[in-house]
């Protein structure tokens, strides 16, 4: 019965102070988060480092009652492993940190014509994040901020087809810039390229 006990009822039962089934889960998918971390560092004392981190990350999340349970225990963990892998590459400074600033160029953030795989994969989670950042964006500026930055209009073209004037999008882009800044400062978002 042990065996064949899912993700989600061992994860109830060890908020529930068993700690037999943190155990459990940890043996049932530390071959695949060890190899996937190992996968990305290529060192086997970084990957152990990380792979600790990954289990303390979700100790702690468990016990603070911050995990929701959707059936998704290893994504979600996965998730972790791969944000913690991030992290080490900026620590190390092989991925460099992308800093706000005045200066702020959300089109920076996504160019780098000569990527290794690795670059890729953190390159892609990047496009990932930055399209949700967008969806968090009111209508207007959204649509304008897809214009320039996905179909690569001019501003007189987004003028035009939004039926606006040139400084109305420009404002509109500068305003999606702005409101991007304050989402990714208020959650603590670290975009890297």
């Amino acid at each position: 019965m042990e065996q064949t006990l899912q993700d989600s009822a061992l994860v109830a039962k060890y908020i529930k102070g068993d700690e037999k089934a943190l155990e459990m889960l940890i043996n049932r998918h530390s071959h695949r988060i060890y190899s996937f971390i190992f996968s990305k560092v290529y060192d086997k004392d970084i990957t152990e480092d990380i792979f600790q981190d990954t289990f303390i990350k979700v100790i702690r999340t468990l016990k603070r009652g911050n995990y929701n349970e959707e059936g998704k225990f290893l994504p979600w963990v996965m998730r972790i492993s791969h944000n913690l892998v991030i992290d080490h590459f900026r620590k190390n400074s092989r991925m460099p940190k992308f800093e706000g600033s005045e200066d702020f160029n959300i089109f920076s953030v996504l160019g780098d014509p000569a990527l290794n795989a690795e670059k890729q994969i953190i390159k892609n989670q990047v496009e990932t994040d930055v399209k949700k950042l967008i969806e968090e964006l009111p209508e207007d500026q959204k649509e304008v901020l897809m214009m320039r930055l996905y179909r690569d209009m001019s501003f007189k073209e987004i003028a035009e087809q939004t039926d606006v004037s040139i400084n109305t999008a420009l404002g509109r882009m500068r305003y999606a810039i702005i409101n991007l800044r304050k989402i990714i400062e208020k959650n603590n978002i670290v975009l890297t390229n």
